[in-house]
């Protein structure tokens, strides 16, 4: 179904702007299959959620991962069914456990600056298809992942709402797997690829 979705815009984009390169098409290509399967994973998860009535902690937990996903990037699933069930467990799983978990203090305070270490070292991680080439853009985007998860810190720490305190530093958690080296050698997956990538043109 994706491929005949993608492959058909392919087709009309194509048809209509005939001086677009191959590499051109192949990075639109790109760009729709992500936003498919975007679209096809948060309808069902939506659904999910909806029916175990979490739907409301679904969309507050999407709006604060997603801006510590952004700066810091991390892991893509190489498969459509394997990002599906991984993005169930968590955005399913996790506003879950943030509903039924009370965590004292002083161990939002111990994972939460374990996380900020974590991405001063980790941040950002690319992908072999997203290299990130730029040596200040990686250095922005790596001070911009500390800085929000520094003040994802002290939002769990001092936010009252033990629903919403806990999304923060899951939300942090959450990340830290999906930057770490540890969780890309266990996908198989080719980590800090803005080396190979300027390597490569270095030849």
């Amino acid at each position: 179904m994706k491929e005949k979705i993608v492959n058909s815009c392919i087709s009309l984009i194509k048809n209509n702007n005939p001086k677009y390169s191959s590499t051109k098409l192949a990075e639109i290509k790109y760009g729709l299959e992500g936003i498919y399967l975007l679209i096809t994973k948060l309808v069902v998860i939506g659904i999910l959620a909806y029916f175990l009535n979490l739907f409301a902690e679904l969309l507050i937990f999407l709006l604060i991962y997603n801006f510590i996903r952004m700066p810091s990037f991390g892991l893509h699933a190489t498969k459509s069914w394997i990002c599906l069930l991984s993005s169930i467990i968590i955005f399913i799983g996790v506003p879950i456990f943030c509903k039924e978990i009370i965590m004292p203090s002083f161990i939002k305070a111990i994972l939460g600056i374990i996380t900020i270490v974590l991405f001063y070292k980790n941040a950002p991680a690319d992908t072999y298809k997203r290299p990130i080439v730029n040596p200040k853009r990686r250095l922005c985007y790596k001070y911009l992942s500390v800085l929000v998860a520094i003040i994802y810190s002290f939002c769990a720490l001092f936010i009252t709402n033990n629903f919403i305190a806990n999304t923060f530093i899951s939300a942090l958690i959450v990340q830290c797997f999906m930057i770490s080296p540890t969780i890309y050698k266990l996908f198989n997956l080719p980590y800090d690829n803005y080396k190979t990538y300027l390597a490569k043109k270095a030849i």
